[in-house]
């Protein structure tokens, strides 16, 4: 049985740490795009961001002012069992998203679409948001926040089959262009693309791949694993850099998650995570231990599974 009062714990500690401390994945690809921007502005930009993240590890402040929405991501192990169940968990994880908007603080970003109502702790109406994905074996729970941009830095187009590859790179490279011109997203970011399932599935995908994958990390479809490296450096290729100043430095990297879809249609969402990519992971353990670490380690292959059954695949391949 997994400790409530643990869970809850834990989650106020990942949501400072998503605040304020940048993943090591995210922040090496940073530098390493500082390294090669000429733009002046986009490395003024770069520098300063470089700058911003270690001020605020050491003051222990949230990297941004703008901290975004608060959003978890659970995944179970097969066997785990929750102390007060998932009631319980949901209203721990948020406790936790209202004590930490307090004490880190996060800025109190959420507030009713209609009246406004704002109750100054990022929770209310579906908020936060908290999704779900399970593991076959294990008696553990995986949190993962990620404090993402609430606003803009997204779009979504219907395509066709007959658009093919084409349309996909005409719609992406549409869409970082806007982002960039319109200020629609805070540069350099991850991109997540999603490719296919229903309009929703498609929207989710996409944005699981900007949040829940690391810097460098590749689709295990060397196909995909190939337009993702091309996407990469299409997206750098445009002319613009940092904040959408003229450079080289829009795409920290690029995901593209897929999910099967009608037979006449092919979704496509693209997502920017943002400039500070704020995410946080752990692990609890029915004994109440915790392990942290950066990586969400969300896309395993059970999560992209293809068959009807799981147990069946892997006894034929034993």
């Amino acid at each position: 049985m997994i400790p409530i009062d643990i869970i809850q714990s834990t989650a106020e500690t990942l949501m400072d740490k998503a605040a304020i401390e940048i993943p090591q994945d995210y922040l090496d690809g940073l530098r390493a795009t500082a390294a090669v921007e000429d733009g002046d502005l986009s490395s003024f930009v770069l520098q300063a961001m470089l700058e911003n993240y270690e001020a605020a590890k050491e003051d222990r402040r949230a990297m941004c002012g703008d901290t975004g929405c608060p959003r978890w991501y659970v995944k179970m192990g097969n066997e785990a069992q929750i102390e007060g169940g998932p009631v319980a968990l949901e209203e721990a994880l948020r406790a936790a998203t209202a004590n930490a908007t307090n004490g880190v603080p996060l800025r109190p970003n959420r507030v009713h679409p209609l009246w406004r109502t704002d109750h100054d702790n990022n929770v209310g109406i579906n908020a936060p948001e908290i999704e779900y994905g399970f593991e076959p074996g294990g008696n553990w729970l995986d949190l993962t926040t990620v404090h993402k941009g609430g606003l803009f830095g997204t779009d979504y187009r219907m395509l066709f089959p007959s658009d093919g590859i084409e349309g996909i790179k005409r719609f992406y490279l549409d869409s970082l262009a806007a982002f960039g011109k319109r200020g629609l997203a805070c540069q350099p970011a991850i991109i997540g693309i999603g490719l296919g399932g229903s309009k929703d599935t498609c929207m989710v995908l996409g944005k699981r791949a900007a949040c829940l994958r690391t810097v460098g990390d590749r689709n295990p479809d060397p196909k995909i694993a190939e337009l993702e490296e091309e996407f990469k450096e299409l997206g750098n290729s445009i002319g613009m850099g940092a904040m959408g100043f003229v450079g080289k430095s829009m795409v920290i990297d690029c995901h593209i998650e897929v999910g099967y879809c009608h037979t006449g249609g092919m979704q496509m969402s693209v997502h920017a995570f943002c400039l500070s990519s704020r995410r946080a992971v752990a692990r609890v353990y029915a004994d109440g231990s915790v392990e942290h670490r950066t990586d969400p380690d969300w896309f395993t292959p059970y999560q992209r599974r293809e068959t009807v059954g799981w147990h069946e695949l892997h006894e034929a391949a034993e």
